[in-house]
């Protein structure tokens, strides 16, 4: 069964590097790992920011890890190549690790390449960061200025307003079907000033768009799933916003 360690920023501190070894049952450098970028080239300079992240130059560690190999595997040209050659990619993979980025475009990508379908059978450990840990939730909820255009299905959106040290801002709060890997919803980046939606007085108002169980996690924190077993994996802050009934 496939392992899960979902993390709002990467490997960010020992904990987290040590869940991560862990649940791969031995080294990082004896491990091989898939990076996917997907996720982050719906925004300005995305090319660029993928670049970074697969170079292991982002602020998020992940790929500089130390790991045996490391390939990519881009989720928007799988449709066009023969499925036998990437799924046998996967299959030998010890480890996924799926970026950042807009969560819409992502979970849209890994439905329309047949990885979605694919995840539930793989014996490796699925590390996602941020929007690639979001997308993993059967139905998840993203906050955007604008209504998020380009390939979404299944997307319901409406407004909400949020308090930021400005005052009050409205935004888009979209939902839409994710992998449907774990019965629960994530909120990333939980009370960062850089990202004031996910404000502890937000986050409350975000997760009350959500019917399931809904974790907030500060960029210090990570939830580990391991045969169905939720762990919280923690040097900084977190919040469990219990399903509403």
């Amino acid at each position: 069964m496939m392992k899960l360690l979902l993390t709002s920023s990467g490997i960010s501190n020992t904990s987290i590097h040590n869940s991560l070894v862990d649940l791969l049952g031995k080294p990082i450098s004896e491990s091989n790992a898939l990076f996917v970028p997907t996720a982050i080239y719906p925004f300005p300079g995305g090319g660029g920011m993928a670049w970074r992240a697969i170079c292991g130059n982002s602020k998020s560690p992940l790929a500089q890890l130390g790991w045996k190999s490391m390939g990519v595997l881009e989720l928007t040209a799988l449709p066009s190549i023969d499925r036998k050659i990437w799924v046998a990619a996967v299959e030998e993979a010890d480890a996924l690790l799926v970026w950042g980025g807009d969560v819409l475009y992502l979970s849209y990508w890994m439905r329309q390449s047949g990885l979605a379908d694919l995840l539930p059978s793989l014996q490796l450990v699925y590390v996602g960061v941020s929007a690639g840990s979001m997308a993993v939730s059967s139905v998840f909820a993203e906050t955007y200025r604008n209504p998020p255009g380009g390939s979404h299905s299944a997307l319901t959106s409406e407004d909400i307003v949020f308090d930021t040290p400005q005052g009050e801002i409205r935004r888009i709060i979209a939902t839409a079907q994710g992998a449907g890997l774990v019965d629960f919803a994530l909120i990333p980046h939980y009370d960062n000033e850089n990202f004031p939606d996910a404000s502890e007085v937000n986050a409350e108002k975000w997760a009350a768009r959500l019917t399931s169980d809904v974790y907030a996690i500060d960029d210090q924190s990570a939830i580990k799933v391991e045969d169905g077993a939720i762990g919280i994996v923690s040097e900084g802050r977190w919040r469990l916003f219990e399903r509403r009934t």
